[in-house]
């Protein structure tokens, strides 16, 4: 069954590549949102779905591509085990092999680390239908490790995912939260400051005058950390950061509901906070702000204001994609996004624009 899976796909990547034929490929679907419009036949890949080896002692799990992401997780709580970079949901449905894709990351990415820090190899097909592999199942493995990683945030313009290896962390044994009433520059201070010192800060988030920060770790360091913090405790906090990480909060509930702009700034953490004509919400200790886009907030000002804080703007959700959904890249960047995407794809049938809508 698996073998004529994958034989099927093969023949009809080398038939699509004969009939310059683009594919739209997609696991879950919950991410068909983000990044350039989907364009091309559709190439379902949730058939191809299963663990195919974990080894909780090694901190290693191989699973199929069309995975869903729920089940992976599940899998490894039964170990006590997690994927750190916790990667978002936003529905029912969403795939392992969408989530390498995509290469967001959730509320712990400045802590732990982001997607392509615990991938360690892939098994794809390219452009061509030619079955590939790349790293390897042992974290010690380092050959083809950089190949592994471009396909993180890709959004399958490179190739399509059959396996994913991956680094797994121990969940931490306690976690607590607390929220803060602050104003939203001495919320930046703070978080900043905790950082650099010896606090197991693993998620903040601010949003309207109230600064929430998890801290996670062995139970007499998150006790000892409680206390030195002060603040008041979040209930269910669970609930609250799995609202933020898959966007069921009511602050991006509202950006959904009236279709319009989320914008989405990762830039250095200690930038000051900026009237950008919308609503934010504040996440990974400053560095990550996301915007409500209200009618004075202005695409190109808005990435200017990104660039100089050392970071870009990405049109997270919105009908109108106009403006481009990333940030322009430089010709030398470009450049070599495009000898990637030959490389890889040269007849360009994965995911045509799906990144840029020049590749």
């Amino acid at each position: 069954m698996i073998d004529s899976t994958l034989a099927a796909w093969q023949e009809r990547l080398r038939a699509s590549m004969a009939s310059k034929t683009a594919l739209r490929i997609r696991g879950g679907g919950t991410k068909d949102f983000y990044g350039e419009a989907p364009r091309g036949e559709l190439f379902e890949t949730g058939a191809y779905a299963g663990i195919v080896d974990y080894e909780p002692t090694e901190l290693v799990i191989t699973v199929r591509a069309g995975t869903p992401l729920a089940e992976v997780e599940q899998a490894m709580a039964t170990h006590g085990q997690m994927l750190a970079f916790e990667p978002p949901h936003f529905a029912g449905g969403a795939t392992i092999g969408g989530a390498v894709a995509a290469g967001l990351s959730g509320p712990r990415r400045p802590y732990a680390g982001a997607v392509r820090d615990f991938l360690l190899g892939v098994r794809m097909f390219d452009g061509r239908g030619e079955d590939l592999q790349f790293g390897g199942r042992v974290m010690k493995n380092v050959a083809g490790f950089d190949v592994s990683r471009l396909m993180s945030g890709a959004l399958g313009t490179l190739g399509l995912l059959t396996e994913v290896s991956m680094k797994c962390l121990p969940a931490p044994r306690e976690q607590a939260t607390r929220a803060f009433e602050m104003s939203v520059d001495e919320s930046i201070r703070r978080v900043n400051e905790w950082g650099g010192q010896p606090v197991p800060v693993t998620a903040t988030c601010f949003l309207d005058g109230r600064l929430f920060v998890r801290l996670s770790g062995g139970a007499l360091a998150v006790d000892a950390a409680t206390a030195r913090l002060g603040g008041v405790p979040v209930e269910a906090d669970s609930a609250f950061w799995r609202s933020i990480r898959d966007h069921t909060h009511e602050f991006f509930r509202i950006a959904q509901e009236s279709e319009g702009p989320l914008w989405r700034l990762s830039i250095k953490s200690t930038a000051p906070h900026a009237d950008l004509g919308g609503e934010q919400l504040i996440e990974w200790g400053g560095a990550l702000r996301w915007l409500r886009a209200g009618d004075r907030t202005d695409p190109v000002g808005l990435r200017a204001w990104a660039r100089e804080h050392g970071g870009h703007a990405t049109l997270f959700r919105g009908e109108d994609k106009s403006t481009g959904v990333f940030d322009p890249l430089a010709a030398p960047l470009l450049a070599i996004h495009q000898r990637l995407k030959n490389e890889f794809d040269p007849h360009g049938i994965l995911n045509p624009g799906r990144l840029y809508v020049d590749l």
